[in-house]
């Protein structure tokens, strides 16, 4: 896949977009990156083996030695939402019943064999880099995936799948699906109600369409024994 040239973009600008969106643009955190910096490991660090063969081949230090580069697959989201099917009073109501989706996010990783000694180290590294993603799923870490248009926080890998077209090369394709959940109390709490539904939900009545907060609670009092 030829890389994107950028109007203006050379030089240093152009080695740190590539670091940042394309050569390393998914950070590990938690899990096993644990103990590490800021408890974060961007994903180079676990592809030592295809890099250090791609720096032997070369004999110096470019972007271009890097194992493997990454793309956004088209069909990402940056708003998901869910609207309810069944009929409103208002629209007023219809808008505080959408329920709030987690956002998806793929990448396309392109690693290719580019010399001899490459066929050699292919199968070591892939066992290497899925034993590290394993790791990290099951010790609950989570992923950063960066794109140029938004960074993807706090994300759990879904799956990793082989998408290499025909040619002579094989499995050197994969996509790589994350999700991020709605992780954080106010989000969950943002999903489930809001506004005018929260109000209807714990019994209240509209009065107005200015209401906006949740129904008064009336507080339980303790009736007072009549003496014979």
């Amino acid at each position: 896949m030829a890389i994107p040239t950028i109007p203006g973009a050379s030089g240093v600008f152009r080695t740190i977009y590539d670091l940042a969106f394309e050569v390393s643009p998914i950070i590990l955190t938690g899990g096993i990156a644990s103990g590490t910096v800021d408890n974060m490991l961007p994903i180079l660090a676990i592809m030592g083996l295809g890099f250090m063969q791609g720096l032997l081949s070369s004999g110096g230090l470019s972007v271009n030695d890097f194992p493997a580069r990454f793309f956004p697959i088209p069909g990402g989201t940056l708003i998901a939402n869910q609207a309810g099917e069944y009929p409103f009073a208002n629209q007023v109501v219809a808008a505080n019943a959408m329920i709030e989706d987690p956002l998806n996010i793929s990448l396309e990783m392109i690693s290719p064999v580019k010399d001899t000694a490459g066929y050699l180290t292919k199968m070591p590294f892939y066992i290497a880099l899925q034993g590290a993603f394993k790791q990290h799923n099951a010790s609950g870490g989570l992923y950063h995936v960066m794109t140029p248009a938004f960074p993807y926080m706090n994300c759990v890998m879904v799956g990793m799948t082989d998408i290499t077209d025909s040619g002579n090369q094989k499995q050197i394709k994969w996509q790589l699906d994350f999700r991020r959940p709605l992780v954080t109390q106010q989000e969950a709490i943002n999903t489930l109600q809001n506004g005018k539904m929260s109000l209807i939900s714990g019994g209240g009545k509209i009065t107005s369409s200015s209401v906006t907060g949740p129904a008064p609670v009336v507080p339980y009092v303790q009736p007072i024994p009549l003496t014979p």
